[in-house]
């Protein structure tokens, strides 16, 4: 099933993904045995994923993406772990005496012939890619308990040893630290915490003990508790590895340092805060080489997706992303500078922190201590010739009107503002001192977004009763959602409401309490004429928004009902979510 280089091109220029130049960059660029698909991939030209589906399309072989899959363990296990990794194949359906599996060389006939000896099973090969192989692969780890329990039976004695609840010197705390129970321990707490999908890692000091929590789509659980002897030790290991003081513990510090798992790299920033009973951290988990995101993938549809990427065509204007701390505003803006990311223009970032490192993308840390602010570093990258610039987040009335005043000079400007609506940033921007004319001349589209969790695959379905639809109008227009899932062909054109069913998370063995991974909510405000003339007359935020639903904008809550109907998540989710 080889590939010959000439069909690939033809391919991938019918396809529309590359240009001609591309192709003939990337063939005279490729490495000795490189194809001219992995050299394009090398250029930034395509996704890994986008040459895998085209691949897919020559050989005729069907393309899965398994990232948000959560694998039986009987089927995955149909495979040994040492062959899945080695050849980079894995089981993922059963169908009969017919096995599917997921690879990323379909040429690789070996492991298919000792797959089918082993499993007396006819093998369908299944085109992935590397994300997709890399999420199934993370499956056939050990539970989190599991190990942590074989390493604490292990080393009970050695824990309680590290740490008498004295105060400890700093040569101390550095053979704590490097004290081979706790490094195990640090070396499990963040491997399991990569696994899981967790965001943020809490490690408490309580009375008696030392509480461990993860953040896992958006929810903080506890994941294990470990002895209060081992506190200190934990804390030097990770103060070490943070580039941070080890004597200092009345302070708040801050450092950051990476680790790798299974190929992924990840950036951990850290904080630590003095509490009643010791130090507390908390470390939130940055993957990095997070590109290839789409905003599809985020959520985005229908008549916002298409408001969302013309403003992304303009040379000029304001892209702004609202809603509280962990809605995933940063995500939304940097899936878009990937998009934007091109030779042709010069893109420079001002952000505190700086979260996903991007190639090709000037990106600038504040330094608030020494004076360094938003708004002196959006003055100093003005010098910089920046096509598009993207702001972390507008804070105050100096760095708002600079941001609006590059946006009216030649400059395409992505920002954040913390607000509850889309509506709510034009208040929260006037109140800034913005002046409303050039909030006219600049705004392009206003983003207002929160995170809800996404169901599995395995869940209930069920349909609405009056009664719950007559709740749901009462925060929702729902006949505009109707027409909405009615234009995106999601459900039949002459369905009503009773006929669309709903979904409750279903608890499994792969699936802990019936949700994996999360999904965005989202209302896209597209700056019309009509809205424009609003701005002008510092309309209220909920005139601004009125006219916004008239030309068709639906709220996160109708939008949340949208996601719903599609069964990707429940009402409950929704109903949790926007009422925070």
């Amino acid at each position: 099933m080889h590939i010959e280089e000439g069909q690939l091109k033809n391919f991938l220029l019918d396809s529309g993904l590359v240009s001609r130049a591309q192709i003939e960059d990337a063939s005279k660029g490729a490495k000795s045995g490189e194809s001219v698909g992995d050299a394009l991939v090398s250029l930034g030209a395509i996704s890994d994923d986008d040459l895998r589906r085209v691949e897919a399309a020559v050989l005729g072989i069907p393309f899965v993406n398994l990232e948000r899959e959560r694998i039986d363990p009987d089927i995955l296990s149909l495979i040994p772990e040492p062959v899945a990794r080695t050849h980079n194949i894995v089981a993922f359906k059963r169908d009969g005496d017919s096995l599917q599996v997921a690879m990323l060389d379909t040429d690789d006939l070996a492991a298919i012939d000792f797959i089918r000896k082993k499993t007396h099973l006819k093998i369908m090969p299944r085109l992935t890619g590397r994300d997709s192989m890399r999420s199934v692969l993370v499956q056939y780890q050990k539970s989190l308990k599991a190990e942590f329990g074989d390493i604490i039976a292990r080393e009970a004695q050695s824990l309680e040893a590290v740490g008498t609840g004295g105060a400890m010197s700093e040569e101390d705390l550095k053979q704590a630290a490097e004290h081979l129970p706790i490094v195990r321990i640090v070396d499990a707490l963040l491997r399991h915490a990569i696994i899981q999908g967790a965001s943020d890692i809490h490690i408490e000091p309580q009375e008696k003990e030392l509480l461990v929590r993860y953040r896992i789509d958006g929810i903080l659980r506890d994941a294990m508790t470990l002895p209060k002897g081992a506190a200190d030790g934990i804390t030097a290991r990770i103060k070490v590895l943070s580039n941070l003081r080890l004597d200092e513990k009345r302070l708040p510090q801050d450092g950051r340092f990476k680790v790798e798992n299974e190929g992924d790299r990840v950036s951990l920033r850290v904080s630590v805060l003095p509490t009643a009973f010791g130090e507390k951290i908390v470390m939130r988990l940055l993957p990095e080489g997070r590109r290839g995101l789409t905003l599809e993938w985020l959520g985005f549809h229908g008549q916002g997706l298409e408001q969302i990427h013309e403003a992304m065509k303009q040379t000029i204007g304001m892209i702004l992303s609202t809603g509280p701390t962990g809605s995933g505003k940063t995500t939304t803006l940097y899936t878009m500078l990937d998009i934007l990311n091109r030779p042709s223009v010069n893109i420079s970032t001002i952000e505190d922190p700086i979260e996903y490192q991007m190639p090709r993308v000037n990106q600038t840390q504040v330094r608030p201590d020494i004076g360094f602010s938003f708004a002196n570093g959006l003055r100093t990258l003005m010098r910089q010739d920046p096509d598009i610039i993207m702001v972390g987040e507008i804070r105050d009335k100096e760095t708002a009107s600079l941001a609006v005043n590059a946006a009216l000079t030649g400059h395409l400007v992505l920002s954040t503002l913390h607000t509850n609506t889309a509506a709510g940033a034009i208040a929260r921007l006037l109140d800034m001192d913005a002046e409303a004319f050039l909030l006219v001349s600049t705004l392009r589209v206003v983003i207002g977004q929160r995170l809800v969790r996404q169901l599995c695959e395995r869940r209930e379905e069920y349909k609405p009763t009056q009664r719950e639809l007559e709740s749901l109008s009462k925060i929702a227009d729902l006949n505009r959602v109707l027409a909405a899932l009615k234009a995106e062909n999601i459900v039949d054109k002459k369905a009503t409401w009773k006929d669309i069913p709903f979904y409750r998370p279903t608890a499994s063995a792969e699936c802990e309490d019936g949700y994996h991974g999360r999904v965005g909510l989202y209302e896209i405000m597209h700056v019309s004429s009509a809205i424009k003339e609003l701005i002008d007359k510092r309309a209220s935020s909920d005139a601004i928004q009125a006219q916004a639903c008239k030309e068709g904008m639906l709220t996160m809550a109708e939008d949340g009902i949208f996601k719903a109907a599609q069964g990707l998540t429940s009402l409950e989710e929704v109903l949790r979510v926007i009422s925070e």
